[in-house]
Protein backbone atom coordinates (compact mmCIF):
# COMPACT_ATOMS: atom_id res chain seq x y z
CA UNK A 1 0.00 0.00 0.00
CA UNK A 2 3.00 2.33 0.20
CA UNK A 3 2.53 3.55 -3.38
CA UNK A 4 -1.10 4.45 -2.66
CA UNK A 5 -0.23 6.82 0.20
CA UNK A 6 0.60 9.57 -2.27
CA UNK A 7 -2.99 9.48 -3.55
CA UNK A 8 -4.56 10.40 -0.22
CA UNK A 9 -5.76 13.89 0.50
CA UNK A 10 -8.80 15.04 2.45
CA UNK A 11 -10.17 16.80 -0.61
CA UNK A 12 -9.87 13.67 -2.79
CA UNK A 13 -11.29 11.49 0.02
CA UNK A 14 -14.46 13.56 0.48
CA UNK A 15 -14.81 13.98 -3.29
CA UNK A 16 -14.67 10.23 -3.87
CA UNK A 17 -17.20 9.54 -1.11
CA UNK A 18 -19.60 12.17 -2.40
CA UNK A 19 -19.29 10.99 -5.99
CA UNK A 20 -19.38 7.21 -5.43
CA UNK A 21 -20.88 6.78 -1.95
CA UNK A 22 -24.20 5.37 -3.12
CA UNK A 23 -22.57 3.08 -5.64
CA UNK A 24 -19.90 1.90 -3.18
CA UNK A 25 -22.47 1.02 -0.54
CA UNK A 26 -22.84 1.46 3.19
CA UNK A 27 -20.12 -0.99 4.23
CA UNK A 28 -17.44 0.62 2.07
CA UNK A 29 -18.42 4.15 3.09
CA UNK A 30 -18.71 3.29 6.80
CA UNK A 31 -15.33 1.54 6.80
CA UNK A 32 -13.71 4.48 5.02
CA UNK A 33 -15.29 6.93 7.47
CA UNK A 34 -14.13 4.92 10.48
CA UNK A 35 -10.58 4.99 9.15
CA UNK A 36 -10.80 8.69 8.35
CA UNK A 37 -11.98 9.60 11.83
CA UNK A 38 -9.31 7.41 13.47
CA UNK A 39 -6.75 9.25 11.35
CA UNK A 40 -7.92 12.54 12.90
CA UNK A 41 -7.13 11.36 16.45
CA UNK A 42 -3.88 12.91 17.71
CA UNK A 43 -2.98 9.97 19.96
CA UNK A 44 -2.90 7.36 17.17
CA UNK A 45 0.67 6.21 16.42
CA UNK A 46 2.30 7.22 13.15
CA UNK A 47 2.54 3.59 11.98
CA UNK A 48 -1.23 3.14 12.34
CA UNK A 49 -1.83 6.43 10.53
CA UNK A 50 0.37 5.27 7.65
CA UNK A 51 -1.71 2.08 7.34
CA UNK A 52 -4.86 4.20 7.19
CA UNK A 53 -3.41 6.64 4.67
CA UNK A 54 -2.32 3.74 2.47
CA UNK A 55 -5.79 2.17 2.54
CA UNK A 56 -7.58 5.47 1.95
CA UNK A 57 -5.12 6.26 -0.84
CA UNK A 58 -6.01 2.95 -2.48
CA UNK A 59 -9.71 3.77 -2.08
CA UNK A 60 -9.19 7.13 -3.80
CA UNK A 61 -6.99 5.69 -6.56
CA UNK A 62 -9.09 5.80 -9.75
CA UNK A 63 -7.29 2.91 -11.45
CA UNK A 64 -6.92 0.14 -8.93
CA UNK A 65 -7.09 -3.65 -9.20
CA UNK A 66 -10.80 -3.70 -10.05
CA UNK A 67 -12.01 -0.47 -11.70
CA UNK A 68 -14.68 1.24 -9.59
CA UNK A 69 -16.93 1.49 -12.62
CA UNK A 70 -17.21 -2.32 -12.91
CA UNK A 71 -20.86 -3.02 -12.11
CA UNK A 72 -21.39 -5.14 -9.01
CA UNK A 73 -17.71 -5.70 -8.17
CA UNK A 74 -16.02 -2.33 -8.62
CA UNK A 75 -15.57 -1.63 -4.92
CA UNK A 76 -14.80 -5.14 -3.66
CA UNK A 77 -11.05 -4.57 -3.79
CA UNK A 78 -11.48 -1.20 -2.07
CA UNK A 79 -13.47 -2.83 0.72
CA UNK A 80 -10.77 -5.48 1.05
CA UNK A 81 -8.01 -2.89 1.41
CA UNK A 82 -10.08 -0.80 3.80
CA UNK A 83 -11.05 -3.89 5.81
CA UNK A 84 -7.45 -5.02 6.26
CA UNK A 85 -6.52 -1.55 7.50
CA UNK A 86 -9.56 -1.47 9.76
CA UNK A 87 -8.53 -4.71 11.45
CA UNK A 88 -5.01 -3.38 11.97
CA UNK A 89 -6.18 -0.18 13.68
CA UNK A 90 -9.35 -1.49 15.36
CA UNK A 91 -7.95 -0.84 18.84
CA UNK A 92 -8.12 2.91 18.13
CA UNK A 93 -11.78 2.88 17.12
CA UNK A 94 -13.76 4.18 20.06
CA UNK A 95 -17.39 5.20 20.52
CA UNK A 96 -16.61 8.76 19.40
CA UNK A 97 -15.15 7.54 16.08
CA UNK A 98 -18.15 5.26 15.52
CA UNK A 99 -20.58 8.07 16.36
CA UNK A 100 -18.96 10.46 13.89
CA UNK A 101 -18.95 7.84 11.12
CA UNK A 102 -22.57 6.86 11.78
CA UNK A 103 -23.68 10.51 11.88
CA UNK A 104 -22.13 11.11 8.45
CA UNK A 105 -23.78 7.92 7.12
CA UNK A 106 -27.14 9.09 8.44
CA UNK A 107 -26.65 12.48 6.76
CA UNK A 108 -26.00 10.80 3.42
CA UNK A 109 -28.16 7.66 3.49
CA UNK A 110 -30.87 8.33 6.07
CA UNK A 111 -31.76 6.64 9.34
CA UNK A 112 -32.01 3.06 8.06
CA UNK A 113 -28.32 2.30 7.67
CA UNK A 114 -27.15 -1.02 9.04
CA UNK A 115 -23.52 -0.94 10.18
CA UNK A 116 -23.65 -4.23 12.09
CA UNK A 117 -21.62 -6.18 9.50
CA UNK A 118 -18.62 -3.84 9.88
CA UNK A 119 -19.16 -3.34 13.62
CA UNK A 120 -18.91 -7.11 14.20
CA UNK A 121 -15.41 -7.09 12.75
CA UNK A 122 -14.10 -4.44 15.10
Amino acid sequence: MNDTEKHFSEEKFWGKLKKFGLKAGHSVVYTALLLYFVLQKPDVPKKAKMVIIGALGYFILPTDLIPDMAVGVGFTDDLGALGVALLQVAMYIDDDVKAKAKAKLTDWFGENVDTSEVDKKI
